[in-house]
């Protein structure tokens, strides 16, 4: 095979390595050329290297993408002999010729970047065919109504990515003919059926351009590479690179390739192929075909696929027969040829494949989106069979999508009216409102709405849609269709290929087993049975698997960083223990006290006008707090439990409405004009940078002593049951001065020297301090002389240093991240600034006090990406809510594998 060189001569001397040709047991790049070729690019590459069936063909790099951007979406000039060059190094191994009229080379022009974007970008197929080289593809495959349909499959999709013109217009006109010459499927028209729907699409793009269908083929190709390259920034691929933190900049590389046909017969087909089962993991062959189809027919679910295995088909009590009956010798060979990739790529593979009269070719291998059910048991049964080791077991799971272990299950005890099933594409149960519309879905959610997206079935443009629902449900499409590729990448309950249900979008209701539905009507999908309920099901907690016990063990060996949870009550801790935290990092007190038994007393305290007034409805709280801490310890039996003293804006406490000024006008003995005077008083214009945490300790001794009290008290009695000592760590909310805190630890000191002389015992504890202001991170090498620890409360940080509050970012955050101002949320994933800032405050606390112990405990403490950043900065621990402990564990441990590979 020729293969273009380093360095191709143009007219214009030596133009850059743009393009990348492969085929015939060879190629230019390889696997480890993934940020250049992209993944289908490089994948191609590599299958070619291993002798695998491969259409032959080259890829323009991504740079090239950079470049048509730069020059105001204009390919550059220096491309085109580089691309003539490579057309006939692909000519001469696929035996024919482009633009030759007798024998014909026909290509596909397909998208692929770095990161897998199923479905986001656009494909040309059949390209190459005109009026003439039509007729010679007649004549070499000696099957003209083969030669046909894939022209007008051609037009079709040209016209729609590169022209512009809708769609719809073809299929429209496609069933149109099919109703009036009495025809159900495509198969069943003829060869001149074709001839004439050729005719009619070439004339509808002439009627929507003013012009003819271009016959140029040179025209087609440069038309077709400046398209996929242009796709890069079509609405759907920016959504689906917002939702997965994809960057702007990687841009696409683009693949031309030999087309090998599926359409040409009987002895011809189509199809997906999994290594593995990529809803459960378990280690079968998993996928569908089509007989006399193309690749598309598969994945846009227009037609239901048949099973690819014998076993399939029985389980599915499928009529039709399976690749594995049907054609037995190509199966063998796809068989074989699965085993070598995944013992190549040490993954699941999800691998496309045509049989063009019954000769195997593979068009593509990727990383196949599993569940997060099956990542787990793939993983560990890799590790099982020597191809991974437990290392990279634990490095390939997305700690994000442990969230989907955590959804709820249909309970089986549960009353149910099934009205149909479909295929499980993606496991999970989801209740909520019926919807037909994508971008409904979208607005729905915004409204606090959940709903469940019904769908004949998806294209690329509902992704936005998908990703607001808590679950999807089509009509038809198989299991490697769109909706359920992408379900299974987002986590989303999916079931596909309903075919009992019938979804008129239009009228907006759904109809199945006897049963109409209409938009808003309550429906329940359970994408592991594959079952469509009437209405709202009960749920159950779900069950964590053996292979999650077994990863989550080895993750917990790997990582350095302690992993804490965020807990106010007794359920809060038990669920988060039984998560695997490791203490608490932060008990926020407050929340104890909007219990209705304690609201009452709290007002009074707050409202009361002198100390003896504060003391004696702190008095009632006492008892309640303690308690409360009490249970905390039992529950945490001798883990750190960190508790952060009293810091609400005291507006949230403030009784507002007559009927709570009077329950608190009778409880104090007071005037409820006298009330309405106090609480006037201690109005803020900004509660949230007012008198709180700190500040409110400071003017309110007296609050600092309680709650220490109810602390130390709690301590000595959980002791005694435990029969060991518990030592507490007590936090100080909002310092922004080593005065603050100093002043409000002697208060905790004489405390804990009261309680020890009342029991008649000793206390241990330590006294640290919450870093939330900026002003406390660059001065936390003072700060750090009279704290015990830090940890760092990133929520209140985030805030302070954009001058933003959390509560009413959320009205513009979106159109900061549409218009490139903001990659992230800066509420779910560190901004650097607060990061440069933490990074400051954990150098000068530990040159102030070198061992001294430092946490994160604000939501970013269960963000895959922050904990990153706090394994390199050294911290001692992450604290996150309870339901996000696992994925801080398994994200904790992945960081600090990053960091030992990197050293």
């Amino acid at each position: 095979m020729e293969y273009v060189t380093k360095e191709a001569k143009t007219e214009s001397g030596t133009a850059p390595k743009w393009v990348f040709t492969f085929g015939a047991g060879g190629a230019d790049g390889s696997a480890e050329d993934r940020d250049l070729l992209g993944g289908k690019g490089a994948f191609l590459a590599e299958m070619s290297r291993l002798g695998l069936p491969v259409p032959p063909g080259f890829t323009i790099s991504a740079e090239v993408c950079v470049v048509y951007y730069e020059l105001g979406r204009k390919l550059p000039d220096e491309l085109k002999p580089l691309v003539d060059h490579a057309l006939a190094v692909v000519g001469k191994i696929a035996g024919a010729k482009f633009g030759d009229v007798e024998n014909p080379l026909l290509v596909s022009v397909r998208s692929g970047s770095r990161a897998s974007m199923p479905g986001m970008m656009d494909t040309v197929l059949n390209l190459g065919l005109n009026d003439e080289t039509v007729e010679g593809l007649a004549r070499r495959s000696s099957e003209r109504r083969f030669a046909y349909d894939t022209y007008r499959r051609f037009i079709q999709m040209y016209a729609d990515v590169v022209l512009g013109i809708d769609n719809e217009l073809f299929e429209e006109i496609l069933e149109n003919y099919k109703g009036l010459k009495g025809f159900e499927l495509d198969t069943e028209l003829g060869a001149e059926d074709w001839v004439e729907l050729v005719a009619r699409y070439k004339a509808v793009v002439e009627t929507e351009l003013g012009r003819p269908f271009p016959q140029d083929l040179h025209e087609q190709l440069w038309g077709a590479i400046a398209a996929v390259f242009g796709s890069w920034e079509n609405a759907r691929a920016i959504a689906y690179r917002r939702l997965h933190d994809i960057p702007d900049d990687w841009g696409t590389a683009v693949t031309i390739q030999a087309m090998v046909f599926g359409n040409m017969g009987d002895r011809s087909a189509t199809g997906v192929v999994f290594t593995r089962n990529p809803s459960t993991g378990a280690n079968e062959l998993y996928g569908e075909y089509l007989v006399n189809a193309q690749g598309e027919d598969v994945v846009a679910g227009l037609r239901t696929p048949q099973p690819l295995t014998a076993a399939e088909r029985r389980t599915s009590a499928s009529s039709r027969p399976s690749l594995e009956e049907l054609m037995p010798d190509v199966f063998t060979d796809l068989k074989t040829a699965c085993a070598r990739l995944e013992a190549r790529f040490r993954d699941i593979q999800d691998i496309e494949f045509t049989v063009q009269e019954g000769k195997l070719f593979i068009l593509q291998t990727r990383a196949g989106k599993r569940s997060t059910q099956a990542a787990l048991k793939i993983a560990v049964d890799m590790v099982g069979e020597g191809l991974i080791t437990r290392e990279e077991a634990v490095k390939s799971i997305n700690a994000n999508q442990l969230d989907q272990l955590l959804h709820p299950t249909l309970d089986p005890n549960a009353p149910m009216e099934v009205l149909a099933k479909g295929l499980p594409a993606s496991p999970g149960a989801a209740s909520g409102e019926l919807v037909f519309d994508a971008d409904e879905a979208v607005h729905l959610k915004t409204q606090g709405h959940t709903v469940i997206l019904a769908r004949v079935e998806t294209s690329p443009e509902d992704v936005q849609g998908m990703h607001a629902a808590a679950g999807i449900l089509t009509a038809r499409g198989g299991m490697t269709s769109h909706a359920a590729v992408v379900a299974r990448g987002m986590g989303r309950p999916c079931v596909v290929g309903a075919a009992a249900v019938v979804i008129d979008l239009e009228r907006e209701t759904l109809e199945a087993g006897g049963v109409r539905l209409a938009k808003g009507d309550l429906i329940t999908i359970d994408g592991s049975t594959g079952q469509i309920i009437k209405g709202r099901v009960k749920m159950r907690e779900p069950k964590l698997s053996e292979d999650f016990t077994t990863l989550m063990h080895w993750a917990d060996g790997f990582r350095r960083m302690r992993v804490r949870t965020n807990a106010d009550t007794p359920a809060d801790a038990k669920q988060a223990r039984a998560f695997g935290a490791e203490g608490i990092g932060l008990c926020r007190t407050e929340h104890m006290f909007f219990e209705e038994n304690r609201i009452l007393a709290m007002r009074e305290m707050i409202l009361a006008e002198d100390q003896e007034g504060r003391r004696a409805a702190l008095a009632k709280l006492l008892p309640a707090q303690r308690q409360d801490f009490v249970e905390l310890f039992r529950i945490m039996a001798g883990l750190p439990v960190t508790i952060r003293l009293l810091d609400p804006p005291l507006h949230e406490f403030l009784p507002h409405g007559d009927a709570a000024l009077g329950e608190v006008s009778a409880a104090m003995g007071v005037s409820v004009t006298r009330l309405r005077r106090r609480v006037a008083s201690l109005s803020e214009f900004n509660p949230m940078l007012g008198q709180r945490g700190a500040r409110l300790l400071v003017s309110y001794p007296e609050i600092v002593e309680m709650q220490a009290r109810a602390i130390f008290e709690a301590a000595i009695e959980a002791g005694q049951t435990l029969h060991s000592r518990v030592m507490p760590e007590i936090m100080v909310p909002l310092i922004a001065a080593k005065a603050e805190l100093e002043l409000i630890k002697a208060r905790i000191a004489a405390t804990a020297e009261a309680v020890e002389e009342e029991q008649e015992t000793s206390v241990a504890y330590s006294v640290g301090t919450m870093v939330e202001l900026p002003r406390a991170c660059l001065m936390a090498g003072e700060i750090g002389q009279a704290a015990d620890f830090f940890s760092f409360g990133t929520n209140d940080l985030t805030q302070t240093t954009f001058g933003l509050s959390r509560d009413d970012a959320g009205r513009f955050l979106g159109e900061y991240a549409d218009k490139g101002i903001i990659q992230h949320d800066p509420f779910v994933t560190l901004d650097k600034a607060v990061g440069e800032l933490i990074e400051i405050g954990v150098e000068r606390g530990r040159a102030a006090k070198p061992n001294l112990k430092i946490g994160i405990c604000g939501e970013h403490g269960g963000d895959p990406e922050t904990i990153q950043f706090c394994e390199r900065i050294g911290l001692t621990y992450v604290s996150c809510s309870p339901y996000r402990v696992p994925i801080a564990r398994l994200a904790a441990a992945q960081a600090t594998l990053r960091a030992v590979g990197n050293n």
